[in-house]
């Protein structure tokens, strides 16, 4: 094949024309057509096909999410990367924003004087902000504090969306959201990543 030989597209049909493609190549799911609109946005940004097979829904959880962005709650991620990705035009418009404190100044200080991982104490900093939802695709310290707080009654998010990527305690953090009674997304086993929590969110985004 060469460069003549490839079909001409127009930005605009790119996005419907990938979800078209997806849609085919999987057939039918037993995901409801909202699960299914996260799903298909989370394979488009990775090309990986296995999220059909891994993502988990807790019970209502993209209810949960949408109603938590339409009454203009905060989006939590674990990194800058996941801050950049996410819509936050679409977000702003319902009066939310995105936050991530894992390299304010304070949490950096806090983390070496306590001995924890940034990530651990940027959840805990960031409990009180307004959050409907928590979106974590690296850091599987980040979940874990986070379900942490949850059952302590110190953070009480709407929604978590648990996908880090890795192989440290990753899929085990993973395991543990599944089990839980709360609204949660996740993917389970080693696969996961910031792009997977950032197409998560901003296919809520685009159904709300």
């Amino acid at each position: 094949m060469n460069i003549s030989e490839i079909k001409k597209i127009g930005p605009l049909e790119i996005e419907a024309e990938s979800f078209r493609l997806i849609e085919a190549e999987l057939g039918p799911t037993d995901f409801s057509p909202e699960e299914f609109a996260v799903v298909r946005r989370c394979i488009h940004a990775t090309g990986d096909f296995s999220f059909a097979d891994t993502m988990r829904f807790g019970r209502d959880a993209v209810a949960v999410g949408v109603e938590a962005i339409r009454t203009g709650k905060n989006v939590l991620v674990d990194v800058n990367m996941a801050a950049s990705g996410i819509s936050e035009g679409l977000l702003e418009k319902f009066g939310g924003r995105v936050i991530c404190r894992v390299s304010d100044p304070a949490t950096m200080a806090r983390a070496k004087k306590e001995k924890k991982t940034r990530s651990e104490v940027a959840m805990e900093r960031a409990a009180r902000d307004n959050i409907g939802i928590v979106a974590i695709g690296n850091a599987p310290t980040a979940l874990l504090k986070v379900m942490e707080l949850m059952e302590s009654g110190r953070f009480s998010p709407d929604l978590v969306i648990g996908v880090p990527v890795g192989f440290v305690n990753a899929a085990e953090s993973k395991e543990i959201l599944a089990a839980t009674s709360s609204p949660f997304i996740t993917a389970l086993g080693r696969k996961g990543g910031t792009p997977v929590a950032v197409a998560a969110v901003n296919a809520l985004l685009r159904l709300a």
